[in-house]
């Protein structure tokens, strides 16, 4: 005696003569799913409301950073704050994986690689001048 096999909708657990394994495409893929002749009828609808949609719709890239641009400073010349990162941890320093580095550590690996100190040399690596400000001097004969 063979045994009669009975599909369940996957959407509304019914069981039915009409329930059938369903394959769609979407997106460059291919899905299955076990459908009654209803709810098939509704699948073909959602996707055809779907095709529409996506032929009116424009794809969302996402935004990526550049590992370069993303680990310079312009508090280094030539260095990344990776190679700052790395020179700290040989030398017994805490410095977080990712993130802000602290000025003291910057400052340590300038000291130990005078390279990297930035162009401007009249600039700390804190980026303020180490010049005291000056005066402009007074107009002769102003104010007479």
């Amino acid at each position: 005696m063979a045994q009669k096999v009975i599909l369940v909708d996957d959407l509304d657990h019914s069981e039915g003569e009409d329930v059938a394994r369903r394959e769609f495409p979407l997106l460059n893929r291919t899905f299955a799913i076990d459908l009654s002749d209803a709810n098939q009828q509704r699948l073909s609808e959602a996707l055809a409301f779907i095709e529409q949609v996506l032929e009116n719709a424009r794809e969302v890239k996402q935004a990526t950073r550049s590992k370069k641009a993303a680990d310079t400073s312009p508090r280094l010349r030539g260095y990344t704050l990776t190679d700052v990162r790395e020179w700290a941890r040989e030398q017994g320093l805490d410095v977080p994986p990712r993130g802000k580095m602290a000025d003291e550590v910057i400052e340590q690996f300038i000291a130990a690689h005078p390279d990297a100190a930035p162009e401007d040399a009249s600039e700390d690596v804190t980026g303020k001048s180490g010049a005291e400000p000056v005066e402009a001097p007074a107009e002769v004969g102003a104010g007479v």
